[in-house]
This record gives structure tokens, C-alpha cells and sequence, in this order.
């Protein structure tokens, strides 16, 4: 389902004001004929990790399937003024505005994709004007997405396999924060949401327990929960740290044992406060005592990749974690810092013209051309199917054809160099053609196939780029001719011919 079609109407004036005044001014200058190639990365790893897990891409495509200024959209544009009171926009710009259909060629890494930095997530190459009027909106989408699915795949790794429930909703950053987090929690690892909205848009399976309230709602715990099993038999699971943690799983107790009288069996306790790791292990010894070995001990109250980890260290007895605030906010890192730099124009069908943004920060210097990422593999029969490891990626130009060097340079230290040997594959697949959907084979409904797709490509990695402190920097560099490429630019563009200097 198209959650974007909540909003009933275009999305088109989701931009910032500059990109439409650039428009008009590309438009002014007769621009309307130049092309442009841009691509959509981020500079390093979120949460000082490893990798990024791509999310988002669904949403993209469907963002720009419906790309269009309405009536309401034009009319409020041309009520806009400028700082001498006059408008903003001229009428003929806004009639061009009116008549222009999405025509851009779309090439993106499939949702789930592992993801590392320079390495573009979208690649968006058509109408100036169109490339430059999709940039905001392509940041907003995918940007928190993969942050938030990256986050959620950490989380996971840290329970080592044990189910993690999303619990985000409330604390999120409004309505659409909360059903996108949702749906990147789960393509990064989650088994459920408590968010019923997104389960409903996404097919995503839904779980909750009781909150405190039901139980002070009541004249006494034991009251509750016998109520709560009234009422949900097949689903019990018991918040036990309302008034008293240890009293709480004994009621839980005497209340499962009147489940299994009935038939059923008491799914699970719940903690939320205190100290977890000893209240688990505690909970653990009651329940196994009394019978109940398959109740589930479920947890949540502000946990995070490296609480979990502590948690474990501890010997918790958790098994399901149910984490919100840091999964759904990201809140060690709120944003991702992805970017979407143009990479080459071609003027009236002309030739390429390769483009490179300098800075006095190496990092913040873009890479021209076409991107395309070629990932290499040690043992290429597995195919992904063995015992095969990914050995690093190559970004090269697809302007100059096929790379003519299989040596890869750090584009942050050049001395840096590493031989790939052997094939690769692709990354960047086509999802659009001048504006026609060919993403069928690429967008996946299924969000759980997704999921799964990242959690089978992380297998491949060394395990070192999953640590939390230090990671393992997995190779992934510019191919030589695009390194010597870039670097001409870069020194043409600060005045000087490429062989007088090659210091920074």
C-alpha cells in the first residue's frame, strides 16, 4: 500500500523554496534542455559504525510516480512575493511547471542493500530542472529510512538472534516519523511493530502486551491480569513491575496456571523498569519452577545496541526485547548527513561534462561522472549461496566504459590501494527510464523479503564491520582511471595544471 497516498494530494512542493527558485532560474537561462546526473550518498557510516542498511526506496519510487504540481500547488506558488513585494515566480514559469511530466532514468541499491560511504544509494541523471526539484524530497525519504534501518539491524545483531519488537510509535518524530521508522525497523531486523497503522500499510506482523494503567485500573494486580486473560487468553503476556517486580510474576503465575487449566498457555512476562538483567534471572528460576519454561521474558524501558550487549554480558534471561525511543528516533544519531551532488551536464545532447564540487574538507569533495558500484566477491561460485566473502567494492565512471584498472584508491588517502581481483556485481539497478517505471524486479512488496535480503547479505561481510567500537573498515574505494579523473578536476578547478602539483 502507498503510505504517501495519506496525504490525499501532491507531494510536489515537499522541496525547499531555493530548489524552485533555481528552477525558474535554469528555466531563465534557457536551461530547460540540459541534462544532469546526481547522486544521493552519505560520507560515513551512521552511529560511528561500519555500514548502512538502504531503506526508502519504495517510497522514493512512489514519491516520484506521482511527481506533479497540482492546481493548488501552482496557485500557492503564485502567491508567493519576494522581498520587493512583487511575486515570486513568473506565470510562464509556472504554466512549464503545470505541463512538466517526471522524465528522469532512476538507478538505486535495492532496499536491504549493504551500503558503505561514497557509494550512491540513488543516481538520478535527466531534466536539470527535474533532478534539481527531486532533491529534497529524495534526502527526506531515504535518508531516515536507512538510518533507521541501520539502527534497527545493530539492535538486532546485538540480540544475536533473539526477536526484536518495535515499540517507537509514541516517541517518534511525528506521524510520518513513526510509520516510516516502523517500516526501516523492520527491514533492518525487527519481527514486529507495536504500530498497528504501519502493520496495516506495510503487512507488517503486530505485537503489544498491557500498559500500567490497565492494571491500576484495577483493585489489584493479581485482578488485572486474571481480567487480562479474560479478555486475551491466546495472547497473555504480563507487564509485572507495576507496584512490585517479584509479586508481579508470582500473580503472573498463579494466573498462568489458570490459563492452562483452561487451555492455554500464559505467552509471556514483561519488564520495564529496574534492573533487568537481575529481575530476568530471577523471573527466569520462578517460572521454570513453576512449570511455565516456555514463558517468554520480554523487556524493553530505553534499551539500545550497547544496553543489550551489557545486558547480555550479564546473563539476562530476556529473550524478545521491545525497543522504541532509540530505535524510532535514532537518538544517538538523528540524522544520517546523506547528500545529492551533481556529477556531470550535457547541454542540448551534447557531450558529458564531468562536474566535481571542491572543498577545503577532503571528504566533502564529490565524485563526477556516472556511479556505478561493483561489488566484488572471494569465491565466486557461492554466488552468494556459499561460503563466499565479499573483498571489496569498486565505484567507477560508467562514462569512461568499463574499468580499465581493477585497483581500488581510498578517496580519502590515496596512498591507500587494494587489487580486486576476479568479477563482481552491479549494485545500482535500473528502477526508472526517462520517466518509465522498469523497477519490478527491483521493489519489493514484501517487506519480510527485504528484511531477510539484508540479513542474508550481511552474512557475507566480515564480521568486524558489525563491532560497535572500532569497525572493521570494509574496502571500498574509487576505481584508479576515476581517482586520476577526479584528481585533474580537482586541481583545474584550484588553478592548476594537474602535473605541476599533486600535494593538497
Amino acid at each position: 500500500m502507498n503510505h504517501l497516498s495519506m496525504y490525499g494530494s501532491s507531494l510536489a512542493l515537499l522541496t525547499d523554496l531555493y530548489q524552485l527558485t533555481m528552477a525558474q532560474g535554469y528555466w531563465k537561462q534557457e536551461m530547460v534542455e540540459t541534462d544532469a546526473i546526481f547522486h544521493l550518498f552519505f560520507r560515513k557510516p551512521p552511529f560511528k559504525g561500519g555500514y548502512a542498511i538502504a531503506a526508502g526506496l519504495k517510497t522514493a519510487v512512489e514519491f516520484l510516480m506521482d511527481f506533479e504540481f497540482a492546481a493548488d500547488d501552482l496557485a500557492y506558488l503564485a502567491d508567493l512575493r519576494g522581498n520587493d513585494g512583487e511575486r515570486l515566480f513568473e506565470s510562464e514559469f509556472l504554466e512549464f511547471l503545470r505541463g512538466m511530466e517526471f522524465s528522469c532514468s532512476v538507478d538505486a541499491m535495492p532496499e536491504g542493500s549493504v551500503v558503505f560511504p561514497q557509494e550512491p544509494l540513488l543516481r538520478v541523471e535527466g531534466p536539470l530542472i527535474q533532478c534539481q526539484l527531486l532533491e529534497t524530497a529524495l534526502l527526506n525519504i531515504i535518508n531516515f529510512q536507512t538510518l533507521v534501518a541501520t539502527k534497527a539491524s545493530r539492535i538486532c545483531y546485538a540480540t544475536q538472534g533473539e526477536p526484536v519488537l518495535e515499540f517507537g510509535l509514541r516517541r517518534a518524530q511525528g506521524i510520518d516519523g513513526a510509520i516510516s521508522a516502523s517500516r526501516a525497523a523492520v527491514i533492518g531486523g525487527c519481527s514486529a511493530t507495536s504500530n498497528v497503522l504501519a502493520g496495516k500499510l506495510f503487512g507488517i506482523p503486530v505485537k503489544g502486551t498491557h500498559a500500567h494503567s490497565w492494571v491500576m485500573s484495577f483493585g489489584s494486580e493479581l485482578e488485572a491480569f486474571e481480567a487480562y486473560a479474560q479478555a486475551m487468553p491466546n495472547n497473555a503476556v504480563f507487564l509485572v513491575d507495576t507496584y512490585d517486580t517479584i509479586e508481579g510474576v508470582k500473580n503472573a503465575i498463579k494466573v498462568g496456571e489458570k490459563l492452562r487449566q483452561n487451555g492455554y498457555e500464559m505467552a509471556g512476562i514483561r519488564l520495564d523498569s529496574g534492573d533487568l538483567a537481575w529481575f530476568s534471572i530471577e523471573a527466569r528460576k520462578m517460572l521454570d519452577e513453576a512449570g511455565f519454561e516456555k514463558t517468554k521474558i520480554v523487556a524493553s524501558n530505553n534499551l539500545d545496541e550497547r544496553t543489550i550487549r551489557s545486558l547480555k554480558e550479564q546473563g539476562a534471561q530476556i529473550v524478545v526485547w521491545g525497543v522504541g525511543t532509540h530505535l524510532a528516533t535514532a537518538k544517538d544519531q538523528p540524522a544520517l548527513g546523506g547528500v545529492y551532488k551533481l556529477s556531470a551536464v550535457r547541454k542540448n545532447g551534447g557531450e558529458w561534462e564531468h562536474k566535481v564540487k571542491v572543498s577545503e574538507q577532503r571528504i566533502k569533495i564529490s565524485n563526477p561522472g556516472r556511479i556505478q558500484v561493483r561489488r566484488f566477491w572471494k569465491n565466486k561460485a557461492s554466488r552468494f549461496g556459499g561460503q563466499g566473502e565479499f573483498m571489496g567494492d569498486m565505484i567507477f565512471d560508467e562514462l569512461m566504459g568499463e574499468p580499465q584498472s581493477n585497483i581500488i584508491v581510498d578517496p580519502l588517502d590515496e596512498t591507500r590501494r587494494k587489487r580486486l581481483e576476479g568479477s563482481g556485481i552491479d549494485m545500482l539497478k535500473p528502477i526508472f527510464r526517462e520517466g518509465q517505471y522498469v523497477g519490478e524486479d527491483v521493489i519489493q512488496d514484501d517487506i519480510m523479503e527485504i528484511q531477510e535480503h539484508a540479513r542474508h547479505m550481511l552474512k557475507y561481510f566480515h564480521d568486524g564491520i558489525k563491532r560497535f567500537d572500532n569497525p572493521h573498515e570494509y574496502p571500498a574505494g574509487l576505481e584508479k582511471n576515476l581517482y586520476d579523473l577526479k584528481t585533474r578536476l580537482i586541481l583545474e578547478a584550484r588553478g592548476f595544471e594537474p602535473e605541476t602539483s599533486s600535494s593538497w
